[in-house]
């Protein structure tokens, strides 16, 4: 990797460019359910009012999704932030090699059916998010699978459903477990047996990340593996059982469920089975992954591990190759910005809380677990509460900013990335009260940050990976009225936003050498070549385009 070229125009400043990402705030298009505009962000507004600032794409085809009628999310957010070029993205990759029939001809594929094929009674099973959120994983994909399966002759396949209500509607899980079920219907016809086995709400088991709560994932094995847990004869009777204890229960929260019928539950994981974990997102599907393949798991007592033929949909660790077996290859993200500055001799630094410390990490560094230079780059991760996020909105941004001001006043760094995850953690919960307090809690501490780089003659850039905060109530599409539930209140949204999002720049000791008037219709993955050229060098020539208009 070669370094960086210098650009000789540029004067230098004293103190480092401190990068923060304020993970889920954009810019509403409704004014009723826009946190963000109702929150008092006193200082996030005082920056707005006086610096270059515009507004960047953060969904769609601007971060790699198949439309722009996909939401952005943190992972692929992360990936466009730190890569500076758009790589098409899981959910795309895997449309186009189901579309294309490659996935089905791939050895994975053919060696999973070939083992459920291999013996009477064996059953393919399908772990993973169940909604069409398009984020961590799609319906499509699923359905696609096991007709394929049904096709090549699997006589029995399970599928496990992780209820969603986070990137979908928060009490959605019946419309599509509804015709999910009349659609294995049809693919049980003739002999066939496909059902769906166990579930619950991905908050509540499976899908934890980054060691945050390992217990999440003790209840997902339990349930999905051993078939523990509170029994149903199907999963429709399990949502409406817990709605009928707790109406107001969202689908991410929901307690788990086991089908079963006389003989018990319909379908544990036994030795010579095969499991799929059809999720494409890496993020919240590392842990589950070593569940089933590691040999040495301490995390929790996994009581008999069945001997299987374990895949995940992707490659979620691409330098530990986790998982062994998965059916499509995921970008190829090479030549990150953390990559070139530590090739340039960079100094650098990377921080957030448990929630997203991957995301400035490993999705920022294009999927990639190591450090490009261990002389060069400290990681520091504030360990999250293990709490509702509505009970502790505030999260951990003040400990996060403790920590930077303690860097940059330390004068190690010249680059720093942080995260702040409130607009997005307590975004998904739908709590509109505890969104306002999470996005003033964060903007209490850019005022403590703005200070700290004005202080050491250094540069801050304010944007985000995506939108959530910003629109938190369910409208309708065609008039742009709120949804209202039963009562009158507003039925929350608990899904990310389409919205664009800010990009500010905070450069006290400026030397004039760009442009006041930042450039606009450019998406997030221009943050790269924005933060190279504020750092006094010159970005690649294939990357997309940064904010500045440099002066000659």
């Amino acid at each position: 990797m070669d370094a960086l070229k210098k650009n000789p125009a540029w004067k230098g400043r004293r103190g480092p460019v401190v990068l923060v990402v304020m993970d889920g705030v954009g810019y509403g298009t409704y004014t009723e359910g826009d946190a963000v505009a109702d929150a008092m962000l006193v200082n996030f507004r005082a920056l707005l009012a006086v610096c270059p600032a515009t507004k960047l794409k953060a969904h769609g085809t601007a971060v790699g999704l198949p439309s722009d009628d996909d939401m952005g999310n943190s992972e692929v957010g992360h990936n466009a932030i730190g890569c500076g070029r758009v790589f098409a993205q899981g959910a795309k990759l895997v449309s186009s090699s189901i579309e294309s029939g490659a996935m089905f001809a791939g050895d994975t594929w053919k060696r999973l059916v070939a083992n459920v094929k291999a013996a009477e009674g064996r059953t393919l099973h399908f772990i993973g998010l169940f909604s069409d959120g398009n984020v961590h994983s799609h319906l499509d994909h699923l359905k696609a699978m096991l007709a394929a399966a049904r096709e090549a002759g699997v006589r029995r396949a399970r599928v496990h459903a992780l209820l969603d209500g986070r990137d979908v509607g928060e009490q959605s899980a019946l419309d599509y477990i509804e015709p999910f079920e009349a659609f294995l219907a049809g693919l049980s016809a003739g002999g066939y047996d496909y059902r769906i086995a166990s579930g619950g709400g991905r908050q509540y088991i499976t899908m934890d990340r980054y060691g945050a709560d390992w217990s999440m994932v003790e209840r997902g094995w339990n349930t999905h593996v051993h078939g523990m847990g509170r029994r149903f004869k199907s999963a429709a009777e399990a949502v409406r059982a817990y709605r009928a204890e707790r109406p107001g229960l969202i689908d991410q929260d929901m307690g788990e469920f086991v089908v079963a019928d006389d003989s018990g539950p319909i379908g544990p994981v036994h030795d010579g089975d095969s499991v799929i974990y059809f999720n494409f997102r890496g993020d919240r599907a590392l842990e589950i992954t070593a569940a089933f393949e590691s040999d040495q798991f301490d995390k929790f007592d996994r009581g008999h591990r069945p001997a299987v033929e374990y895949a995940g949909m992707m490659e979620y660790d691409g330098d530990l190759h986790v998982p062994a077996q998965y059916l499509v290859a995921p970008p190829s993200i090479d030549r990150t910005l953390g990559e070139y500055l530590a090739a340039s001799g960079v100094p650098m630094l990377a921080i957030s809380e448990t929630q997203k410390f991957g995301h400035v990490t490993y999705f920022y560094n294009g999927n990639r677990t190591g450090k490009f230079d261990e002389r060069l780059e400290d990681y520091v991760e504030i360990r999250s509460d293990v709490v509702p996020f509505e009970q502790r909105p505030w999260m951990k941004c003040a400990e996060i900013t403790d920590a930077i001001l303690a860097a940059i006043d330390g004068g190690r760094y010249r680059f720093i990335r942080v995260n702040y995850p409130n607009g997005d953690m307590v975004g998904h919960t739908g709590n509109y009260q505890a969104v306002v307090c999470g996005l003033e809690a964060m903007d209490i501490q850019l005022g403590r940050l703005r200070k700290a780089v004005e202080k050491a003659g250094g540069i801050l850039v304010l944007t985000a990976d995506h939108g959530n905060s910003d629109d938190m109530y369910e409208h309708d599409k065609k008039t742009g009225a709120v949804s209202r539930k039963a009562d009158g209140s507003p039925r929350a949204k608990t899904s990310h936003s389409l919205n664009p999002v800010p990009c500010v720049i905070y450069d006290p000791e400026s030397a004039g050498e760009y442009a006041q008037e930042l450039r606009t219709g450019l998406g997030i993955s221009s943050l790269a070549a924005t933060c190279a050229e504020l750092l006094g060098f010159a970005p690649p020539d294939d990357y997309d385009p940064s904010v500045l208009a440099m002066k000659e």
